[in-house]
């Protein structure tokens, strides 16, 4: 048992004791804070001069990320090069096959145009009676060129003789012909029983069934529409495939493997010059 004196003795020893803790521990705090600063201020120090671990280790794993990037850089580049200049030369070739391909088209119907003019010609030849001497005329006068030093010559005056009384007419020979003709044709359609029965003219026979119908394509008892792939034979050449993407009433678009396009005219397959079928593979 205490008296109340040495209670508060003992008492005033804690506290004494207590402070003298709390100080040693802030104390120690304080000096836990400087040496933790200096270290970071020398830490800090090695990573400005590039000597830390720290610093060194994480920045060679990124210059090596950044090689390997680069190297791949470099690699797709070169690639996006070579794509981008077979694409311009797969452009080139389009372009020529496609203009080799038009040329012959456009050669093929030149040439059937003009056979269409000589068939007409040769019909409107059988269908008027004219001697031949005025078609040699006619023809050398033109062949002949005009000298503009020469004097005027009058020019020779035909007659067409009927067994009815005749007029004589001023005329160039070629309107004389033009005229001719149309009366010819005139007296064929009115009064057939009047005309002297002319030979048959030979007109040019189609080899192969071919039209086009609502969009779509009659040939050879086969039928033929847009989107469908065909396989095109000419002769002497290798066959080509193509899609159908174009019918209309006298030709025919299709399209190539390597994108061009190009026509075909329903004549050229009548007449053989061309050939088509279907493309199963």
């Amino acid at each position: 048992e205490m008296d109340d004196e040495d209670c508060e003795r003992r008492r005033m020893e804690c506290l004494d004791e207590m402070s003298n803790l709390e100080k040693q521990f802030t104390d120690l705090k304080d000096q836990l804070y400087k040496e933790r600063l200096s270290q970071v201020d020398a830490k800090l120090q090695e990573v400005i001069a590039g000597k830390a671990p720290e610093y060194l280790e994480p920045l060679a794993a990124l210059q090596e990320n950044m090689q390997i990037r680069t190297k791949v850089a470099g690699i797709y580049r070169e690639l996006c090069l070579e794509s981008v200049k077979n694409k311009y030369e797969c452009e080139i070739q389009a372009s020529r096959q496609h203009c080799e391909s038009e040329k012959l088209l456009l050669y093929d119907t030149v040439q059937s145009e003009l056979e269409e003019k000589i068939r007409r010609l040769e019909e409107d030849r059988h269908s008027i009676d004219i001697t031949s001497e005025l078609w040699n005329d006619e023809l050398q006068s033109r062949k002949k060129r005009k000298d503009p030093f020469s004097p005027d010559k009058k020019k020779p005056v035909f007659s067409l003789t009927f067994s009815r009384p005749y007029i004589v007419y001023m005329l160039q020979d070629l309107d004389i012909l033009e005229d001719w003709t149309t009366i010819r044709k005139a007296m064929a359609t009115l009064g057939p029983h009047r005309v002297k029965p002319e030979p048959p003219v030979k007109l040019e026979k189609h080899l192969h069934s071919a039209r086009s119908e609502e969009g779509r394509l009659y040939y050879d008892g086969e039928w033929y529409g847009r989107g469908q792939t065909i396989c095109i034979d000419k002769k002497d050449e290798c066959p080509t495939s193509a899609i159908i993407t174009t019918i209309n009433h006298d030709e025919v678009w299709f399209k190539r493997p390597d994108g061009s396009k190009s026509k075909l005219y329903i004549s050229q397959l009548q007449k053989g010059k061309y050939s088509i079928k279907h493309n199963h593979n």
